[in-house]
């Protein structure tokens, strides 16, 4: 990987091996593990290259991509220290101001925490982003694209600014331009991920780490953002570092990739066609019995792998070819709602509009209703549905989540009726109005909105139970039932929850040891937990009270296919159904995924069960693979400003198993 001549690598890493703390000789049971992170680890970025080496960083959930890009940046503690430089950034090629990796390395990720903020406005309660702009410090998109977020602000020497042809491109390229004026706390969960990476781009730094930098956007985002990141690429201004799940595309411009082990080690890396091709090797070793499957290298994660991200779509099938007839997919969910007894409205919405001065969010359009003309959002939810709510960034889907859970102050104002009662008092209806806590109480939520508002330093445990309690930090109200929930969950997901498990046979749990069993959701606090396992708690959270409604707002964003799909299964079925993966000896093909009874099934033991037709369930993505099996009714919501009604319809099976619903959805022939 080194280069023969030319300026020296902007990152040289030579035989390093990381901790996240010092390593002692010392060893304390209670300690939290410190293991060797990337041993031995070789890496060099080019300073500048006649060839393009646009690397992307892939692994499934818990292998270490995040971990692996704070390492390229200079953080974690490096052995020997000498084994980390970065001799480029001392040269004269680099602008004074661009001298530490600090400033030249810039990293976008979206875990809110150090991912590049919108500013200081993000840490106050959800309900704030939705109110009128009161404060100075309120910045505008455009200001918080230009840097200039400080009310004094004083700039370096060499510091030129933002250079204005730069601007417009990528405010063009990534959609930004109606929304420059607005408060940057107005902006969906969407727009602000495009705003963090237009906001980096312009700093012009020396190197780029995205961190998933397409999860959460909507197809025509992504369509648009991969072209603007391939001009920049090839120019090598700034170089790019991607990270990536198994399953997503890969950008065609990619050069390099990085694949890394379950246990925080490199599986491969090199040149991406060779990367690739090793690894179709290994898929067809174990796939022919010349091969013993490596448990840190799972063969189930690399079936979409290497599939092309290209400017008119997704191209390719990854690796499912080596898969012999392919990986048999189990059922995730229910068959069709074609027997389900409905039950009463839940949520009605009879002509919502959301405004903010002259700006409408939601429910800017007209329509024919039953012969009559009527404005703003229709739509009603009843007991035992199952909804797909999609569109474009900005066109109103977390508005309606935060007018479902009460958190948006037009709530008050609009006609909208929860569980049958007004949020106002009805004259004449006996009944009192419904309070915000009668609201929540009745709704689970998991969203990148609770992502970002989560106390970071509440344990695992704390932060499931909270979904007995008023708020976060309140104290739970559990009964004996609640408390034997919330145990069994962590038994089920303690792989994907506790980072100090070790895979391999589990000894069985006798029933006066199941407390003791779960002593580390006690030991390691939300903030401590990677990305992937944030997500699955805060989804556990979400469903595990059950619920009247359950909303599901990109829930399933950055975990990998495995740990997403077990979580759909325990969505669906609860403890009652499990996954086994195996492949039989001497066989030509992997036997693939099969659900199965549970060990608590079969032994009457079941403490968390499914979804019920009392339940009514929400869900918003992007990504067809992260929409439930069981959702059957859909909502498209329309670009904003478009004046286009929006489009409702109903699925005849499962969003991930057909392409064509997809694009029925959207619209759209060319949807990612």
């Amino acid at each position: 990987m080194r280069l023969p001549s030319g300026p020296p690598p902007i990152i040289r890493i030579a035989n390093g091996t990381f901790y996240r703390h010092q390593p002692s000789t010392v060893s304390h049971s209670h300690a939290h593990p410190n293991p060797a992170l990337f041993k031995g680890l070789n890496f060099e970025l080019p300073g500048r290259s006649t060839t393009p080496h646009n690397w992307c960083i892939v692994g499934p959930s818990l292998s270490g991509k995040t971990t692996l890009l704070q390492i390229l940046r200079g953080q974690l503690l490096c052995f020997p220290p000498t084994a980390r430089s970065f001799p480029y950034l001392s040269t004269d090629h680099v602008p004074y101001r661009l001298r530490t990796p600090a400033r030249a390395i810039q990293y976008v990720g979206f875990d809110s925490q150090g991912g590049g903020g919108l500013g200081p406005a993000t840490a106050t309660y959800l309900s704030a982003r939705y109110e009128s702009r009161r404060e100075i410090t309120d910045f505008s998109l455009r200001d918080f694209l230009l840097g200039n977020m400080q009310l004094n602000s004083s700039k370096l020497p060499d510091d030129e600014g933002v250079d204005q042809k730069l601007f417009e491109r990528v405010v063009a390229d990534l959609r930004l331009g109606s929304l420059l004026d607005l408060p940057v706390t107005f902006l969906s969960n969407g727009q602000g991920r495009r705003a963090r990476i237009a906001r980096a781009l312009l700093t012009s730094p020396e190197v780029l780490l995205l961190d998933e930098p397409f999860m959460g956007l909507d197809p025509p985002t992504v369509a648009g953002l991969s072209p603007l990141l391939h001009s920049l690429a090839e120019k090598a201004s700034p170089r790019l570092v991607l990270t990536a799940r198994p399953q997503d595309p890969l950008p065609e411009w990619i050069t390099h990739l990085a694949y890394l082990r379950t246990d925080a080690q490199i599986g491969a890396m090199g040149a991406k066609d060779t990367v690739l091709e090793g690894l179709r090797k290994y898929v067809r070793g174990v796939r022919n019995g010349t091969l013993s499957e490596d448990e840190t290298l799972p063969v189930h994660s690399l079936s979409e792998m290497g599939r092309t991200l290209t400017k008119d779509g997704i191209s390719g099938e990854g690796m499912a070819e080596e898969f012999s007839v392919g990986v048999a997919t189990a059922s995730i969910g229910e068959e069709p709602m074609v027997s389900r007894t409905l039950g009463e409205p839940l949520v009605e919405m009879n002509g919502c509009m959301v405004k903010y001065s002259d700006r409408v969010a939601l429910g800017n359009w007209t329509e024919q209703r039953d012969g009559q003309t009527v404005s703003g959002l229709h739509w009603t939810v009843r007991r035992g549905e199952r909804w797909g709510v999609f569109g474009p960034n900005g066109s109103g889907k977390t508005t309606i989540v935060s007018l479902l859970c009460s958190d948006h102050p037009q709530t008050y104002s609009l006609p909208i009726k929860l569980f049958g009662r007004s949020r106002l008092p009805e004259p004449g209806s006996g009944q009192r109005p419904l309070t915000f806590w009668d609201i929540q109480s009745r709704i689970g939520h998991s969203s990148p909105e609770i992502h970002q508002h989560m106390p970071r330093n509440l344990t695992i445990r704390q932060v499931l139970e909270s979904a007995w309690a008023d708020t976060f930090r309140a104290k739970p109200k559990l009964d004996e039932a609640a408390a034997e929930q919330v145990e069994a969950t962590l038994r089920w997901f303690e792989p994907e929850l506790n980072p100090a498990f070790h895979k391999g046979a589990q000894p069985a749990i006798s029933e006066g040891a199941e407390e003791a069993a779960v002593a580390w959701a006690g030991d390691y606090m939300f903030g401590e937990l990677s990305f992937s396992a944030q997500r699955v708690l805060l989804f556990l959270r979400a469903i595990i009270k059950h619920p009247d409604i359950v909303v599901l707002d990109e829930s399933f964003g950055g975990m990998d296919d495995a740990v997403r799909d077990k979580c759909m299964l325990f969505l669906a079925h609860g403890e009652e159904k499990r996954y086994e993966l195996s492949t039989k000896p001497g066989s030509r093909a992997l036997t693939g995924a099969a659900v199965v009874d549970s060990a608590a099934a079969k032994s009457g033991k079941v403490r968390v069960k499914g979804l019920t037709d009392r339940q009514a369930l929400i869900c918003i993505s992007h990504v067809k693979e992260e929409v439930p099996d069981c959702v059957r009714e859909w909502l498209c919501l329309p670009e904003a400003s478009t004046g286009l009604p929006a489009r409702f319809g109903r699925l005849d099976g499962p969003l991930r198993t057909s392409s064509k619903r997809w694009t029925e959805i959207w619209g759209t022939s060319t949807v990612a």
